[in-house]
């Protein structure tokens, strides 16, 4: 496809933002040299600030937001009372609120997924109901979409892939299950600790443990099926997992060796942990067993038969995956409070109903989400908690306290307990505060230390199915993706959207997960904006055939103004400026088939579409 250098000026001005930065007990013997520990813990030591990736990003990418002027803030819950008595307290200048179309688009991505359809921005921004954001939150709560969204965003936290087998399905099913009836959260949690059933084909929380067993012997060879995994690293790996996934926590430096002397420089609470806590805290599993299915000679993957009839936790134990183990006591006992299982109570019960009623599980929370939709969390990394750096009153000597806004974090935790752990509940508090309703452009001159205090919106890259669905969205061309004998337009309605060679680049550029590894964040490079000016995924759905948008639009308008404004809207949810409808017309006027594809392409590479602001 040709495109003309005006269109290219005006449109993809911006493109080049996304050059970002690269990369960017007694003591026992240790078993790891320095240099292989330094190696090891590198990501810990060299980490990325999240906030100050968003501040940057947002810099470059919200030049175009459009938003109301600046009048004073109507505070609206528990966020916006530490938000803007902070931002007052210090002199800090903030950004004004989002117009109607900013926020409707902001907001349907963060909650649905999706980008509004050009019709949904001009009857939002006709309307005057003063109370329809509030009213659009609760609606888009509602959808299916909503459910289609997390459940997507559980399956890369878990690395839901071909570990689970045919589970996989179930497993995102029972996502969505729990989402659409706004299960307790904690109820979700202690189901996937405490499961235990015959196969993870039927009983769709054992798919976790499915995700997280470590292979062991690839055939019985003792008649005792259990061998085939290894009873001792699944432990480990899934008291790793609850940890960084419940609690924000990343325990798996002391799976291997005690804090002292290693994290000194990471983390100070623990460093105060040695190697035989965290054995402790995996032997709330210690009685549990992973068996795969073995039958007529053959194994049948990714099926098991998950019991509670092991003798426990054995800390002399050998291991696939880590240093040897030293020994030690080997009862449960929590990581972060020392409980052990009461009489009688079966130990992974007691770690389930302890972990869930542990205030970090409801802050970890808190910030996951917080992160979720403010583009960074309170504390960073999310999974990266310090517990001894939380408390303002009472920080270590030559460290800085870790939240930006630790009474935040702290209300807002005992709020979503308050609420029954309810994921909409906290969904709404975010949303319908003013913080979150900032617009994501600026007055004046941007600070850096400006950043933690959000003042403004920050910007956040689309996820590669996001982007996907809005382009599907946008062209009005759906994706031909299968499940089962059905074929889906829409990548989020899958558990992971397969497609061919454009389709798989295209998506692994903007970041789909493997679910290998745990997810990271997106930061941007200019490979992206290339992939997408390159991808036939693009330039074939913007033609003027096949019942496109711009055949539509061609065919039912004569007025090529009415034409750019609609593509500008179901593009970018906004009309244009006079600016740029000038050239829009003029291109449409050489060339009106030509000009609207080249439009229409041009919008769709824009840095303004693949960020959400």
């Amino acid at each position: 496809m040709q495109i003309p250098t005006r269109v290219l000026l005006l449109l993809l001005a911006g493109v080049v933002c996304l050059a970002q930065k690269a990369g960017r007990e007694p003591m026992k013997e240790e078993s790891l040299t320095p240099e292989q520990f330094r190696k090891a813990h590198a990501p810990l030591f060299h980490s990325r600030d999240s906030a100050d990736d968003a501040a940057e990003l947002t810099q470059r990418v919200a030049a175009q937001a459009v938003s109301a002027d600046l009048e004073p803030v109507v505070r609206k819950n528990l966020i916006d009372d530490h938000i803007f008595d902070r931002i007052e307290r210090d002199g800090i200048p903030r950004a004004p609120m989002a117009g109607d179309a900013e926020f409707l688009r902001r907001v349907q991505l963060d909650l649905i997924g999706r980008i509004p359809a050009a019709s949904e921005v001009k009857s939002f921004v006709a309307d005057p109901n003063p109370a329809k954001r509030s009213e659009k939150i609760d609606e888009l709560l509602t959808r299916e979409e909503f459910s289609e969204k997390w459940a997507y965003f559980y399956m890369n936290l878990f690395r839901a892939n071909g570990k689970m087998g045919r589970g996989r399905e179930l497993f995102h099913y029972w996502l969505k299950e729990n989402l659409r009836s706004d299960r307790p959260y904690d109820e979700w949690v202690r189901a996937i600790i405490t499961s235990a059933g015959k196969s993870s084909n039927v009983l769709a929380a054992s798919n976790v443990i499915a995700r997280e067993h470590v292979q062991g012997k690839p055939q019985p060879d003792d008649g005792h099926d259990w061998g085939m995994v290894h009873q001792l690293d699944t432990h480990d790996e899934l008291t790793i997992l609850y940890g960084k996934a419940f609690l924000g926590i990343n325990v798996s430096c002391i799976s291997c060796h005690d804090g002292v002397n290693h994290l000194e420089a990471v983390n100070v609470y623990l460093t105060g942990q040695t190697r035989n806590d965290f054995h402790r805290q995996a032997a709330f599993l210690g009685k549990t067993r992973y068996m795969m299915y073995w039958e007529d000679g053959d194994v049948k993957a990714n099926e098991f038969l998950i019991d509670d009839l092991s003798p426990g936790y054995d800390t002399s134990g050998e291991s696939m995956l880590r240093v040897a183990r030293w020994g030690g006591e080997s009862s449960p006992k929590f990581l972060l409070t020392d409980e052990s299982p009461r009489d009688g109570e079966h130990p992974r019960d007691a770690l389930a109903r302890i972990l869930t009623a542990h205030p970090q599980f409801a802050r970890a929370t808190a910030n996951l989400f917080w992160k979720q939709l403010m583009a960074y969390g309170i504390v960073e990394p999310h999974d990266e908690f310090d517990l001894a750096r939380q408390d303002p009153d009472n920080v270590p000597e030559g460290w800085q306290l870790q939240p930006s806004h630790p009474e935040l974090l702290n209300d807002l935790a005992a709020d979503f307990r308050d609420s029954g752990f309810s994921l909409k509940h906290l969904f709404q508090t975010l949303c319908n505060s003013s913080a979150y309703q900032l617009s994501a452009s600026f007055p004046g001159e941007w600070d850096p230390n400006y950043t933690k205090y959000f003042s403004r919106k920050f910007v956040r890259m689309l996820t590669a199915e996001e982007l996907h669905d809005a382009i599907v969205i946008s062209t009005s061309r759906p994706g031909k993706f299968k499940f089962g004998g059905d074929e889906v337009g829409m990548a989020m309605k899958l558990s992971e959207p397969q497609g061919g060679t454009d389709l798989k680049y295209l998506l692994r550029t903007f970041g789909q997960s493997t679910r290998r590894n745990p997810p990271k964040p997106l930061n941007g490079s200019l490979r992206q904006p290339l992939a997408l000016m390159e991808s036939p995924i693009v330039s074939e759905r913007v033609k003027a055939e096949r019942d496109s948008r711009v055949q539509r639009l061609l065919d039912s308008y004569d007025d090529d103004g009415t034409v750019v404004d609609e593509l500008f809207l179901a593009t970018l949810a906004r009309t244009p400026s006079a600016e740029e409808k000038e050239i829009a017309l003029a291109e449409l006027a050489d060339d009106r088939t030509g000009g609207a594809e080249n439009l229409h392409w041009a919008l769709i590479n824009n840095v303004e579409f693949f960020f959400n602001h």
